[in-house]
């Protein structure tokens, strides 16, 4: 339907540029890494004073604990922050879920800490885009349907976690998933408005090696040289690579002094597979590595890590969705169009979980993660009316 009813005008009157740009710069002033616990915290605090203008109850939930692979091998505790989730008409007969991150990429010490004008409509800043104008622009379309007598029920997830992978999340968006009939997440469009199609997965990977050490002079030959065969790894896992499954071998971390044969090394290594048949294959082929390294250098070989990024296709269900979406775009003037990605989100996961999801619902930008991040801010009100007339004709079963 490319025309607004009634209803639907009403909720747009209701929208309010001003406020999502102030709340914007308000939490982009607070640096919120994914490390930045304190950040964190405090970015929390703002987002549950903010959603409590919804009905529903917002809860701060604590991570799933997680860990991390040092450099010098040893497996320790990670620390995230708390999880935001609001629950509004559990038992209403159309629910959504709403997911979006207050983590950002931007560490505490970064130089990158203040927004600021680049040019009049175009806001530079640590998070604009990525995915403060998101989340921003997200409570103001619930805040526009709710001004009238909506009767959706919904979930909204912000995690803390999203920029590293969502592992200490990823239990919280797999239950909220459940028994939803689509879901919207506010990653950031392109500057065009274009949105994500099908993305590919992910995986991540820590895989310690331990050689033994000895002098690289007297006796170098009682050695198991663990750079070595932690580089001799590298080179198999990267044979693995195919048009359908990226293989990148980025760091490793280990040795020492020139005249000691090393000892330890850590091999990172991301996995970017197009399908499911493409992470069983990279699972075989690490195993297969590993075993062959092992055998071939005398080392031990320990993997860490996982495919924590399901590859998300367009199905049949996702494909009515942006067809929904594209029909509000139209209603409002807003042309929508997708292309695929290699890019990763917690829209993966969500479509893991069986339920249709556009994840790039957020405001129009571009840069991110960088320190030329930048949101335009007349999409701000542009990207909130189209998430709510989305959002009011899903309420009235129009993916049925």
């Amino acid at each position: 339907m490319n025309i607004l009813s009634s209803v639907e005008r009403a909720s747009l009157e209701r929208i309010d540029a001003g406020a999502m740009l102030a709340r914007v710069e308000r939490w982009t002033a607070i640096n919120s890494g994914t490390h930045n616990v304190a950040g964190c915290a405090a970015m929390a605090a703002a987002l549950a004073d903010a959603f409590a203008a919804l009905p529903g109850e917002v809860e701060l939930i604590e991570p799933t604990p997680t860990d991390s692979v040092g450099a010098d091998g040893q497996v320790t505790p990670l620390a995230h922050g708390r999880h935001l989730r609001l629950s509004v008409r559990p038992d209403a007969p159309v629910r959504l879920l709403l997911t979006g991150h207050m983590d950002t990429v931007y560490p505490v010490d970064h130089p990158f800490q203040t927004s600021r004008w680049r040019e009049p409509g175009v806001l530079n800043g640590p998070g604009v885009a990525d995915m403060k104008g998101g989340l921003s622009l997200m409570l103001e379309a619930l805040l526009a349907i709710e001004a009238g007598s909506s009767r959706l029920g919904y979930d909204v997830v912000i995690n803390s976690d999203e920029e590293t992978g969502s592992l200490s999340s990823a239990s919280l968006l797999a239950q909220a998933a459940q028994g939803k009939v689509a879901a919207l997440t506010y990653e950031p469009a392109l500057p065009d408005g274009t949105l994500a199609g099908a993305r590919g997965g992910t995986g991540n990977f820590s895989i310690v090696v331990r050689g033994r050490a000895a002098h690289a002079g007297r006796n170098p030959e009682d050695g198991r040289n663990a750079i070595v065969a932690a580089s001799a790894l590298a080179v198999r896992l990267h044979q693995e690579r195919s048009p359908r499954l990226a293989v990148n071998p980025a760091r490793i971390d280990g040795g020492g002094p020139n005249n000691v044969v090393p000892a330890l090394a850590v091999l990172r290594v991301n996995f970017r597979p197009a399908d499911a048949a493409e992470i069983a294959r990279a699972r075989a082929s690490i195993d297969a590595a590993v075993a062959e390294i092992q055998a071939a250098h005398e080392v031990s070989v320990a993997v860490h890590g996982s495919f924590n990024r399901p590859p998300k296709p367009i199905d049949a269900g996702a494909a009515r969705l942006f067809e929904l979406v594209r029909g509000a775009g139209a209603a409002l003037g807003q042309p929508i169009a997708w292309r695929d990605t290699g890019g990763v989100c917690d829209g993966n996961n969500i479509a893991a979980c069986g339920v249709p999801v556009v994840d790039t619902m957020g405001a129009r930008g571009g840069a991110i993660h960088s320190s030329d991040e930048f949101l335009i801010v007349d999409s701000l009100a542009e990207r909130a009316a189209l998430s709510a007339v989305t959002m009011l004709r899903l309420a009235e079963g129009a993916l049925a």
